[in-house]
Parts: C-alpha cells; sequence; structure tokens
C-alpha cells in the first residue's frame, strides 16, 4: 500500500487556452492526437503504485468525468481506492462554487480525513510530465516536512507565470512569492504538493485560505512550518496558454522529444477509441507529423499532430496545425499555423492562417498574439473562406450548430462570443 494518496486538481478552465477551454475543463484538452492532459498526473499516479486518486472537478465536467469513467485504463476501477471523481456542490456551511485549489479540498475534507494513508499528494490535472512520486514522498518523510512543494528552474522572462521559491542548503523554503512582476529568483513552483495528511486537514480548518499557492504557503513559511523543496529535473510543461500549448505539441516532433511518449516502462495511459489504423494515401505526402489511428491522409501534412478520425482530402496542405478528432479538411485547403478542435468542417478552398500581418488578436491579445489561430469545436467553414493570423472563431455552444463562417476573416478578428 503507497504512503499516500492522491487529489487531483481538474477544476479550471483557464481562458489563457481560448476556445478550447469554452466547451470543457482544462484537465480534458486534448494533446498528443491521442490523449488529455488529466492522462498525465492520473498515469504517474498508477506509474507510482498509487492507486487511491480523487479527482476533483467544477467548470464544464462533462467530458473530463467521461474519459475517466470508473478508471478502467489506468487500473483504477478497484473496490478498495480507484478513482474517486469529487464534484463540486453548492449550499451548507461553504455557500457558492470553489473559490480555489486550497478551497476545493477543504470543501472535501471528509474524503481526505476517511483515507487511510497519511500522507497527501496535491496535483494539477493539466500539466504535461512523466514523473515517479515516490522519492518525493519518501524525502518529505525523511525530513519530518508538513509541506513539501515540487521546484523546477524556468526561465526570468516566465518567472511571473509562477510562484517563485528561495530556499536554503538543505533544501528549506525561507520564501515565495505568488507571480511576481520582478522576482528574486528562477525557481518555481510546479504545483505539486505533498502535505502530512492531519497538518492539512488543519491548516484548512483552523484557516480560511482559497489557494495553496497564494495563499496557504506564504502563510506557513512566514510561521516556521517545516515546508521544503524537491528539485524535479525533468520535461514539464504548464500548457495554460494556447502558446504553450501549441509548442508542447510541436515539441514531441523533434528527433529527440523531451518527453517520450514510447517509453515502454512508464506508460501514459487513455481511454482508446477502436479506430482502423492510419490511412496514407497513394498521392498523399506526409513528413514529421504524429498521426493517430483512423486518421486518412490523402493530401500534404507536414510538421503537425493529427487526432483519430481526421480526413485530410487530396489537393489539401496542412502545416505546423494540431488537428483534434473528426475534423475534416476539404479538398483544396491551406492550412498553416492553425490548432482546430474537434468535429469542425473546413470547406474546399478555404485558407486558414493567410498573410504575414503577426497581430495580436483584438478581443484576447494576451492570450493570441504569435499569428496561431485557433477555430473552436464544430465549427462549418464554408467553400473558399479565407481567415487570417491571430484568428479565434468561437465554438458551438448547446446542441444548436453555429452558423456557417464564410467570406474573409482578417488577421486579429473573433467570429462569435466566448461562453463560460
Amino acid at each position: 500500500m503507497s504512503k499516500a494518496f492522491a487529489m487531483i486538481m481538474a477544476g479550471g478552465g483557464s481562458p489563457g487556452l481560448s476556445v478550447l477551454t469554452e466547451v470543457r475543463a482544462d484537465a480534458a484538452v486534448e494533446f498528443a492526437g491521442k490523449f488529455r492532459l488529466i492522462d498525465f498526473p492520473l498515469s504517474n499516479c498508477v506509474n507510482s503504485d498509487i492507486y487511491n486518486v480523487a479527482v476533483l472537478t467544477q467548470y464544464r465536467p462533462q467530458t473530463l468525468n467521461t474519459h475517466i469513467g470508473t478508471g478502467t485504463p489506468w487500473d483504477l476501477d478497484l473496490n478498495q481506492g480507484g478513482v474517486h471523481l469529487l464534484q463540486p456542490y453548492r449550499g451548507g456551511i461553504y455557500g457558492d462554487w470553489q473559490k480555489g485549489t486550497a478551497d476545493a479540498v477543504r470543501r472535501n475534507l471528509d474524503f481526505v480525513a476517511a483515507q487511510q494513508e497519511d500522507y497527501v499528494l496535491v496535483l494539477s490535472g493539466d500539466h504535461i510530465y512523466s514523473m515517479d512520486y515516490r522519492p518525493l514522498i519518501n524525502e518529505h518523510i525523511a525530513n519530518k516536512a508538513d509541506v513539501t512543494l515540487c521546484v523546477r528552474n524556468v526561465n526570468t522572462f516566465d518567472t511571473h507565470r509562477y510562484g517563485i521559491v528561495s530556499i536554503n542548503n538543505d533544501n528549506r523554503v525561507y520564501s515565495y512569492e505568488e507571480k511576481p512582476k520582478r522576482a528574486k529568483g528562477c525557481l518555481a513552483n510546479m504545483g505539486i504538493y505533498v502535505f502530512r495528511k492531519e497538518f492539512l486537514i488543519e491548516m484548512l480548518t483552523e484557516h480560511n485560505f482559497n489557494d495553496f499557492g497564494r495563499d496557504l504557503l506564504p502563510f506557513v513559511i512566514s510561521n516556521n512550518y517545516r515546508v521544503f523543496s524537491y528539485h524535479f529535473p525533468g520535461y514539464w510543461a504548464d500548457v495554460g496558454n494556447i502558446q504553450a500549448y501549441w509548442e508542447a505539441n510541436m515539441s514531441l516532433l523533434a528527433e529527440e522529444p523531451a518527453l517520450d511518449l514510447y517509453d515502454t516502462g512508464w506508460v501514459v495511459h487513455t481511454r482508446s477509441m477502436d479506430k482502423a489504423p492510419v490511412l496514407v494515401g497513394a498521392k498523399a505526402k506526409v513528413a514529421d507529423n504524429i498521426l493517430s489511428n483512423g486518421c486518412q491522409i490523402e493530401g500534404e501534412v507536414s510538421h503537425s499532430v493529427i487526432s483519430s478520425g481526421v480526413i485530410v482530402e487530396e489537393g489539401a496542405v496542412v502545416r505546423n496545425s494540431i488537428l483534434m478528432r473528426n475534423v475534416h479538411i476539404q479538398s483544396g485547403c491551406v492550412i498553416d499555423r492553425a490548432i482546430i478542435d474537434r468535429d469542425c468542417l473546413i470547406g474546399a478552398g478555404s485558407q486558414v492562417g493567410v498573410g504575414e500581418d503577426i497581430v495580436p488578436n483584438a478581443e484576447l491579445p494576451s492570450v493570441l498574439n504569435t499569428g496561431l489561430t485557433v477555430i473552436g469545436r464544430a465549427r462549418r467553414l464554408a467553400l473558399g473562406t479565407v481567415v487570417g493570423r491571430s484568428v479565434i472563431i468561437h465554438p458551438t455552444h448547446g446542441v444548436k450548430a453555429a452558423p456557417e463562417v464564410s467570406g474573409e476573416i482578417a488577421s486579429g478578428a473573433s467570429v462569435g462570443r466566448a461562453e463560460r
């Protein structure tokens, strides 16, 4: 039996992922043509012999709930332990919805207290990495720590995105700044924590902390509790914005990618669909791609991530793009630097990602400003539609199909409206 059980924070819907999280939680976003982000912490748990896992949901949980189900793909369909989907609720002493990661755990303290393990492993549901949690837990126990947080070095221009940690020679944390404008260092909090269970219950019962990074950590560090760091040297990606998400997918196409999805000693499990093998037509041209089962390639595809069920017709060209499940690219289309969510139809002769005009998107300039264009779920582009760069086409919401997109969409424009 493991010394710890896991709680995965999977209730967020980051605006930084634009249209991808208008219809699903962050943790349910597809990755690498096959997986969803939640697959990585779930797989890390079972590969680390942790078979008691709670997933805390809130924002648009349907896709996530369906994907996880009873936990069978991860061998978490157990009578003792297994996967527990802890759904949000309103009312009672807590009133409204969850206000942050710490508040989400507080609302489930009855579950925490009922577990037999002495330690709680708290994870984010939307990070991409492969990690054995056992050395982390063992080091936490050896240090007699109240809290241990995983850290890694980040670039100086990225420090404003993270909590920044200062440590002494024995890795004890003596200072913490949450997303500082001017950081004192480059050692970043990864959002992976180990707590003594009784300490976590005490902190969340006696204090009104909403967030671990913003509220709890500064308090316990300043009050001289035993807070230690654990340095993780491996690949780790926080894909909380469109650019980071696109880069993480594209990095898989390197000759020697930093994240090895083919490591038989550390398998990333997922819920797989029964699909036919990849079909590459006689006239097709493919180079430097990830092609998932069930896709049919008759055109030209290069440096792209193609999910299952995608169809690229003869005469179509796809470059530097991510096409999610069941996207259909008709003949004569040219797709460049685009992320197209599932079930979209791109009509014949359309162009997506046109021109050299790299302007920020007018609606979300801080989110989309590098020329990537994103098209939301189940949208249809009419024949001959021309879409510029840094364009957002919002997804279909509900059961009624959104109007067909047609004509010319200028760079930096948006079509439709966000619904969160």
